[in-house]
């Protein structure tokens, strides 16, 4: 059993927090926002009780989980054995966060970084230790996606990349090792698709709707890549573009201006209630 730190209490931290604490480790849950880490918790507890309204979950099995998790607004004293980080994509906010992490680290503490394409290596060089700093990228929505990606960054050790893969299978979790590459494999693969099909949608070649039926049926998707862009955010859709375009300096990974001006207009997809479909 792992002692587990999540830093940020947004959705993704929120969604990390309770796939581990159901798999019996011990968790908490930090945000720099009272509010914030209370809500995370009561969203964990939610999420519990559904469990046990479906008949997955016994009463004295939630009691047990729910113990084994904690959510404050200040950084604890203790050491942990995994630290997550899962704040803003902003390259100067994780650097932060990772030297507040370094200081409740031992020499074996996996320092993991959620980050969907900003460099491991970068964030790594904010902190004494590099050598312990990974990418341990889950994917949203964490309880329902089974990978996640383990990105090694130039300085990490080898044991702190078992480690990781072990801790990932623990909470029933499928790891796959990739390099340090801007996207990595998903993403790189992934967004250049859905920031097509807003090109797409932007030309009025066809309706939201169409597109998204297309994409089901023709390509037997589970989900159109519209509505796939509202889920996942479509502020983090662009800022995932925006630095495949920087990194690789390439035309084909541009971001549509559709998207740009939907992210500068607050229209962010399921989290704002608006985005290519209406979430009212």
């Amino acid at each position: 059993m792992a002692k587990v730190l999540v830093a940020g209490a947004g959705t993704m931290g929120t969604g990390i927090a309770r796939v581990v604490a159901q798999h019996r480790h011990d968790v908490t849950i930090m945000d720099s926002s009272a509010e914030q880490a209370s809500k995370s918790m009561a969203a964990i507890r939610e999420q519990f009780d559904k469990l046990v309204d479906q008949g997955k979950l016994g009463e004295m099995e939630k009691a047990q989980l729910v113990s084994g998790i904690r959510a404050v607004s200040h950084w604890p004293e203790e050491p942990f054995d995994i630290m997550i980080e899962a704040v803003a994509e902003n390259m100067e906010v994780k650097q932060q966060v990772f030297r507040q992490m370094e200081a409740l680290s031992t020499v074996q503490t996996v320092l993991a970084s959620n980050t969907s394409s900003l460099g491991i290596s970068q964030i790594a060089s904010s902190v004494q230790c590099p050598d312990q700093v990974i990418g341990i990228h889950f994917f949203n929505p964490p309880g329902v996606m089974n990978l996640v990606e383990i990105v090694k960054g130039i300085h990490t050790r080898s044991d702190i990349v078992e480690t990781s893969k072990q801790f990932v299978l623990s909470i029933g979790k499928k790891p796959v090792e990739v390099k340090e590459a801007p996207g990595f494999v998903v993403n790189r693969m992934l967004v250049p698709m859905l920031n097509e099909a807003i090109f797409v949608y932007m030309e009025g070649v066809a309706s939201a709707e169409d597109i998204d039926e297309a994409m089901r049926l023709g390509a037997n998707h589970p989900m159109g890549p519209l509505a796939l862009a509202d889920l996942i955010g479509l502020d983090v859709v662009l800022h995932v573009m925006e630095t495949l375009y920087r990194e690789f300096a390439d035309s084909k990974y541009r971001p549509a201006p559709l998207l740009k001006r939907m992210v500068r207009g607050g229209m962010l997809g399921r989290k704002s209630k608006m985005g290519f479909y209406s979430y009212q």
